[in-house]
């Protein structure tokens, strides 16, 4: 068998745990996009256009607010800027792929790929360009179909619930179960808990904008922290 070939089967094995959570919540999506009042092949086609969990229910939680589509991109938009940092990390180790299958990557990215894999490069740094590439999209292999089929099941499950039956609650927990995790260091909390208490201070806000402007206040004031921090940590090794 060759190495590229058993990255890719690492990746596979590696991701396949994930189906824990990745199954509920895809349902959960589709029942309440279902709920919400959106036909199958659209709930499907919001899956396969964004193919981002945090920012789909966001985004459907601002629809069924009637919010301006504005609105809608930009906070969907602060919610996924960890990507960009997520990008930035993977960069020095796939950086030289060619633009296509870099495109291709950039869409798979998702939480589960990328912390797999960036655990993966750090542990076997002699993994050539092709070897890291092919673990990466071993890594995404079982979550790509997980999202979208259990996706499915959602949706045609959410049509059997009677409307009187509001699932609008299960939106909060669901983003507290999905970024909980993501926090492990302390500018992760001051972000975390900034744009927590700026949100619910700015609830007055139309549309939901609240959020928009308290995550991008609680990312700035995170990466500051995160930046000072790193400057303090070099001043004192050079001392």
């Amino acid at each position: 068998m060759s190495a590229t070939r058993e990255s890719y089967l690492r990746g596979v094995r590696a991701a396949l745990p994930f189906a824990v959570v990745i199954v509920p919540f895809a349902m959960l999506f589709g029942l309440l996009a279902s709920e919400a009042g959106l036909q199958l092949y659209e709930i499907m086609a919001f899956s396969v256009s964004v193919f981002a969990g945090a920012s789909q229910f966001a985004a459907l939680h601002l629809l069924q607010d009637q919010a301006p589509l504005l609105v809608i991109l930009a906070t969907s938009l602060a919610v996924n800027l960890r990507m960009l940092m997520y990008s930035v990390t993977l960069a020095p180790h796939v950086g030289a792929a060619p633009l296509g299958v870099r495109a291709v990557m950039a869409y798979l990215l998702v939480d589960q790929s990328f912390a797999l894999s960036v655990a993966e490069y750090d542990k076997r740094p002699s993994m050539t360009v092709q070897e890291k590439i092919a673990y990466f999209f071993g890594a995404v292999t079982p979550v790509l179909p997980l999202w979208m089929g259990s996706t499915v099941a959602g949706a045609l499950a959410g049509r059997a619930i009677p409307p009187e039956y509001a699932l609008d609650f299960a939106v909060p927990i669901a983003f507290l179960a999905m970024t909980a995790p993501m926090i492990r260091s302390w500018p992760h909390a001051l972000a975390a808990g900034l744009s927590v208490a700026l949100t619910l201070a700015l609830t007055v806000l139309p549309y939901g904008t609240g959020l928009l402007v308290g995550s991008t206040i609680g990312m700035a004031a995170g990466a500051a922290f995160e930046y000072w921090r790193e400057r303090r940590v070099a001043a004192w090794l050079i001392r």
